[in-house]
């Protein structure tokens, strides 16, 4: 996917996640299983204000980082219906969408990771707004699909993100994951030969290290790709007969105890 999908893709999603909430009515003092700690209305309260903080900073080309508000404490009630909240969640990710057009994905800006420009925000939000679709769809009941393209750009990012050098700082534990044998391979049994839809984990050097490939690995993982991709993200249990997992499986609980995004 380009910067242009990608924006495009972060409408796309919200509207979806909207569409759920409206066509449910939901009870937006619901529990979120996949992120136990908030119910409906605090993750979607979280996705709308993200949406409007990235917003910003790429609306007015901040070249510092903002002042830290990752532990504000988000209100478990709300007065709002879920179509009132609908409409503000989407009216959120069309405003980011369209400033990022209008900035371009190559201005020099501040990111939370390397990169320095708006096609960052593109893709991270585009893929935040995925996944808390999804934890919205699994807090309700309802079925969570997405189109084939987005999920493979999903978990591509997951893959580059996670293996960051920075995040043995963020998250010294995940040293422990290196050692000699140490490989993972993930493949969608969904998708066509040339999408390519393999990944290999390799924690057998000093850095946590993937790539696209079909190759024999200590424990491998098949399923469709959006079982694949929720399983990654830390949204479903390797278990049931979804996932066929041959090979070294106390491996696989051990690298997805220690990569859970965040």
């Amino acid at each position: 996917m380009d910067f242009d999908g990608h924006c495009a893709a972060l409408v796309d999603q919200a509207v979806l996640l909207a569409s759920c909430l409206t066509e449910q009515d939901a009870d937006l003092t619901t529990t979120v299983p996949s992120c136990p700690d908030w119910n409906l209305a605090q993750l979607l309260r979280h996705l709308g204000e993200a949406h409007r903080w990235v917003e910003e900073l790429v609306r007015t080309r901040a070249t510092d980082p903002p002042p830290d508000n990752a532990l504000r404490v988000l209100p478990r009630d709300t007065h709002q219906s879920p179509a009132e909240v609908a409409a503000w969640l989407t009216e959120g990710a069309r405003r980011l969408a369209d400033t990022l057009r209008t900035t371009g994905p190559d201005v020099r800006i501040w990111t939370p990771l390397p990169s320095g420009s708006p096609r960052f925000f593109a893709r991270r939000m585009a893929h935040e707004t995925v996944m808390h679709r999804a934890d919205v769809a699994l807090a309700l009941g309802s079925a969570f699909t997405v189109d084939h393209s987005v999920a493979l750009d999903t978990l591509d990012e997951w893959m580059e993100l996670g293996s960051l050098p920075e995040m043995f700082d963020f998250h010294p534990d995940r040293r422990e994951l290196l050692g000699p044998g140490r490989t993972l391979h993930f493949h969608a049994t969904d998708t066509p030969p040339e999408a390519g839809a393999d990944w290999l984990v390799d924690l057998t050097g000093d850095t946590l290290a993937w790539r696209r490939a079909q190759e024999p690995a200590a424990v491998s993982v098949r399923a469709p790709l959006t079982d694949l991709l929720l399983l990654i993200y830390g949204r479903t249990p390797a278990d049931g007969d979804t996932f066929d997992i041959t090979g070294d499986a106390e491996l696989l609980d051990f690298w997805l105890a220690r990569v859970l995004f965040g």
